[in-house]
């Protein structure tokens, strides 16, 4: 049986289940298919922006534009044909594996939507999750227990290598498809998934072997299912393998007839090709509005799959939660503790083991009082291998500690608002916040004075809010105080802003600004004076006008720079 047959199979089965709904339609009814609503209908918006850019400092272009909208178009009341675009000349003049100018459609009829042009999908995080590719995609779920979702597209584009721009790491032209089945139940549900994407080679294309960038093939499968055995109670659990060729080039392939499955519909040569596997599992248990979870999920070390731009791999995850609430409701206590280590299969030259638990509790006895407080602690455990230890120790006990090494990190935020006076002319209100943060390195159980740092911040804030003549007034004082190793260093400053509406809360406009100085073990460092404004202006319900301006003035003991930005923007909905 050969590729194309076995492809068909596979599609075919898939869209059984649609098929023999399909059939139920009643012929005497297929003129409600065109609905009763005005035969074409269009809605949607377009805006569009300008970046200026000034001054000494900043680094950016000096002018960008930015468009974008969105327009929908909906036929006789039944189909909707969306369209969206995205177009910039940001970073004009250089080729990227994906463009940041994007066009695509998605119409949509009863149940089933398409994806046209520039768009991503989402099948797990294990295959496809949110790789934008440049295809045609398809979720189909005519009825509410099945749903199927396909795509086929270009991943990345194939971009030369440029000796002159070492920032930009060139590319194969990268192709690739995928599909998922879905069922859904109120007690259970299963999912199958798939992507297979694979890169072509251009006799053309010049890429360095020093780069160590090969053409790649990729089969990813994942099956998931959800039970609910009982009120309250959720098991989930997710099952994933990648098959993954990190060169191409090495493939033989196997005579017609011959080979099983995988080589005979997805090319694949097997002696050459690296498994790789992933797990996951959960379970939720929901009681008297009380909630406790228990996660678990462990990938191979050297998992990856196409169809993401960066995928964790290495490690192993356990994970605990727990949400109570008390006071009658008036306050709430959740925390959570995870563990995770990597070096699964004991072959890196060092181990790490990290240990995480957080702990969030708010509270809000009245309408005016309202506070939070959040508190996490990070620890990670890191123990070196080096192989020469091994090989001189003289005793199993030589050197079991000299390369254990801690870090040990802990955080506790409090944020509290009050309101000090309503009515129906003004109200008064001040919010506090603080923030410490505290990390170390421990080596032999000891506490190294160098290696140790402590930030403190914290904000006050008051706000008068005049509610007639819809206007607010803010006064704000910042602190930074942090410590690392031996030095210290202190930055702080206020800020005051105002906003308010004008023109029969037509427009907008506002203004903020903000001092602030530094110092380090009592040295000056400098000084940022900011100014903003902002303005936004609607004209005939459709119309939008905005604009923000930024400038920024810094003195610093090798000099004084200054920065404007303005953005100037307008929309349009219909």
């Amino acid at each position: 049986m050969n590729r194309s047959r076995i492809l068909y199979l596979c599609t075919a089965a898939l869209l059984l289940p649609l098929f023999s709904s399909a059939q139920q339609i009643d012929l005497e009814h297929i003129r409600d298919l065109f609905g009763k609503g005005k035969p074409l209908k269009v809605n949607g918006g377009v805006s569009a922006s300008t970046v200026f850019n000034s001054g000494t400092g900043g680094g950016r272009q000096p002018f960008s534009w930015f468009l974008n909208g969105n327009v929908n178009t909906n036929i006789l009341g039944r189909i909707n044909l969306p369209f969206s675009f995205n177009l910039t000349n940001a970073g004009g003049g250089y080729s990227y594996p994906t463009m940041p100018n994007r066009l695509s459609l998605h119409p949509s009829y009863k149940g089933v939507t398409a994806h046209i042009g520039d768009v991503a999908m989402s099948f797990s995080p294990y295959t496809l999750n949110g790789h934008q590719f440049t295809g045609v995609g398809l979720d189909i779920a005519t009825k509410p227990t099945w749903s199927i979702s396909m795509m086929y597209g270009r991943l990345l584009r194939a971009v030369n290598y440029d000796s002159t721009n070492r920032n930009i790491l060139p590319t194969y032209r990268r192709m690739g498809y995928g599909a998922k089945l879905s069922l859904q139940q109120s007690n259970y549900a299963l999912s199958l998934n798939f992507l297979h994407a694979q890169d072509f080679t251009d006799p053309m294309q010049y890429i360095p072997d020093t780069l160590h960038i090969y053409p790649k093939a990729n089969l990813a499968v994942s099956v998931a299912g959800m039970l609910r055995p009982a009120k309250g109670l959720e098991l989930t659990v997710e099952y994933a393998n990648s098959a993954m060729k990190l060169d191409k080039r090495d493939y033989h392939p196997t005579r017609s007839g011959s080979g099983n499955l995988l080589e005979s519909v997805f090319m694949y040569d097997i002696k050459n090709t690296q498994f790789f596997k992933a797990i996951r599992a959960g379970m939720n248990y929901t009681f008297h509005k009380s909630v406790i979870g228990l996660g678990y999920e462990r990938i191979d070390p050297g998992y990856q799959t196409l169809g993401t731009y960066y995928m964790n791999n290495d490690l192993e995850n356990i994970t605990v939660n727990l949400s109570q609430p008390l006071l009658h409701d008036k306050a709430t206590i959740s925390g959570n503790v995870g563990y995770q280590r990597d070096d699964l299969n004991n072959t890196k030259a060092g181990a790490t083991f990290r240990m995480v638990s957080a702990i969030n509790a708010t509270y809000m006895p009245n309408e005016r009082w309202n506070a939070n407080f959040t508190y996490s602690n990070f620890q990670t455990y890191t123990h070196i291998k080096p192989q020469f230890d091994y090989i001189n120790q003289t005793n199993p006990y030589e050197n079991m500690d000299t390369l254990n090494f801690k870090q040990i990190s802990q955080s506790a935020g409090l944020t509290l608002t009050y309101m000090l006076k309503t009515n129906k002319k003004k109200s008064h209100t001040i919010n506090l916040n603080l923030n410490v943060q505290d990390a170390a390195d421990i080596q032999n159980d000891v506490l190294w004075k160098g290696n140790g740092s402590r930030f403190y911040n914290s904000s006050t804030a008051y706000t008068l809010l005049l509610i007639k003549q819809q206007m607010s007034i803010t006064g704000a004082f910042n602190l930074s105080y942090n410590t690392i190793g031996r030095d210290d260093f202190l930055t702080l400053g206020p800020t005051l802003g105002l906003n308010t509406r004008l023109f029969d809360k037509k427009m907008t406009a506002g203004f903020n600004t903000s001092y602030n100085s530094s110092t380090s073990n009592g040295q000056q460092q400098g000084q940022v004076l900011n100014f903003r404004v902002n303005a936004a202006y609607m004209f005939m319900r459709k119309h939008n006008l905005n604009m923000n301006a930024v400038r920024q003035t810094r003195w610093t003991p090798k000099g004084t720079s200054s920065n404007v930005t303005a953005t100037v923007g307008y929309n349009y909905s219909f």
